[in-house]
């Protein structure tokens, strides 16, 4: 054969081996029903499903030669078909209180973080549902750079898959049922409930025995207060949720959500008493970012439970303590504030808790996660003009 014939086979094999990649389905993006479909349709039996989520999500294996129990036909099949490709990791952080923050590459100069918190009696991890977020919350980081993308099923089962395989192999864990992550809350960059069609199935990997085991109550969903896919979700995957609410006025929560104009708290109330009807616990989770000036008064904590109260939601209040960013132009509150509007919460009857404060080193606490999005959106002009609207009333008198 000439040197001519030689170099142009390289050439086109070169050039197909891309194609053969982006040709290959990634498993992560399966829950059961979808990889049992995908089984069928290469001519292999439903078992092979569960033998693969097996193998995939609690031995956190990403070999195909390291499956021993699959036959060697289907190995085969499986090295030319498919892949087990979570988001790459390309920078990563250890705070000196244990949280851990990892940053992931989705592509198009896009990154999305984790972050994963220790505790004596749980292992916690937070994950990102979208590149950026669309909701504009004023106090949040994420919100303020923009929208770009919804997030894969893998890109975020991935993040999971990636935390506990890193956790497990710095631990010495090689025993599949010994977890490092017990917990997994949807409270990262993006809103969940705007991404359902990736956010179920990830969810549904999530809870199966076959892949992480957790149960209902030890999966959270967070919302901004999407009243259609809080319906959705109770219907599809009903588990823990927490919705942020920030303000018990329909007036001050139009200015720090813009989404409350859309869905005000009456239909959000009234959507959180359906969702109760199936959820595994018997009481939402509302989430309460305070304010320095704006939301931390006594009288606030007093209109908060006025409104549950009178919408009849059980729940409980997660008080979470500001952590200003760069150009948010919003205060961190005063600490005995905050724990004067707790100690009024449980006078008043509620289990209050304040969000301990984790990873600021490392920037990993609440509404710090940033990442890197391309905006789509025109976020910065949108948030000028948000911060000019809300000026009027953020700021305005406290009442002791």
């Amino acid at each position: 054969m000439s040197e001519t014939l030689v170099n142009t086979d390289k050439r086109e094999e070169a050039a197909s081996a891309p194609a053969e990649a982006a040709a290959r389905v990634n498993l992560l993006d399966f829950d059961a029903a979808g990889l049992k479909a995908w089984c069928e349709s290469i001519g292999e039996k439903p078992f092979r499903a569960r033998q693969l989520t097996r193998w995939v999500h609690r031995h956190l294996v990403c070999d195909f030669n390291e499956m021993t129990d699959l036959a060697k036909t289907f190995r085969a099949k499986l090295l030319k078909l498919a892949e087990i490709r979570p988001p790459e990791v390309i920078h990563e952080k250890k705070s000196s209180d244990g949280t851990r923050k990892w940053l992931f590459a989705v592509g198009n100069g896009n990154a999305v973080e984790a972050v994963f918190i220790p505790e004596d009696d749980r292992g916690t991890l937070c994950i990102s549902s979208q590149a950026g977020c669309a909701m504009g919350c004023l106090f949040c980081s994420t919100g303020k750079q923009g929208f770009n993308r919804n997030l894969t099923t893998a890109e975020i089962v991935g993040q999971l898959w990636t935390a506990e395989r890193e956790l497990c192999r710095d631990r010495g864990i090689t025993d599949p049922n010994d977890r490092v992550i017990s917990n997994v809350v949807l409270m990262g960059m993006g809103e969940p409930l705007q991404n359902l069609d990736a956010v179920i199935p990830a969810i549904k990997i999530f809870l199966d025995d076959d892949g992480y085991g957790l149960s209902r109550r030890r999966v959270t969903v967070s919302t901004s207060g999407l009243v259609r896919q809080i319906d959705k979700l109770a219907e599809a995957a009903p588990v823990a949720l927490a919705v942020s609410l920030h303000a018990a006025d329909d007036g001050l929560r139009d200015k720090l959500m813009p989404i409350n104009k859309k869905h005000p708290l009456g239909d959000l109330m009234a959507a959180c008493r359906r969702y109760l009807r199936v959820a595994p616990r018997d009481f939402i989770t509302f989430e309460y970012v305070m304010l320095g000036g704006i939301n931390d008064s006594l009288a606030d904590a007093d209109h908060l439970a006025a409104l549950v109260r009178r919408e009849h939601v059980p729940c409980k209040f997660n008080l979470i303590p500001f952590n200003p960013f760069p150009q948010s132009d919003l205060e961190k509150p005063d600490r005995e504030k905050v724990l004067a509007f707790c100690r009024r919460l449980n006078e008043l009857g509620y289990v209050t808790t304040v969000r301990k404060t984790r990873g600021d080193d490392i920037d990993a606490a609440c509404g710090q996660l940033a990442g890197e999005v391309r905006d789509r959106t025109r976020r910065a002009e949108r948030l000028a003009q948000q911060k000019a609207e809300a000026a009027v009333i953020l700021y305005r008198p406290q009442h002791s």
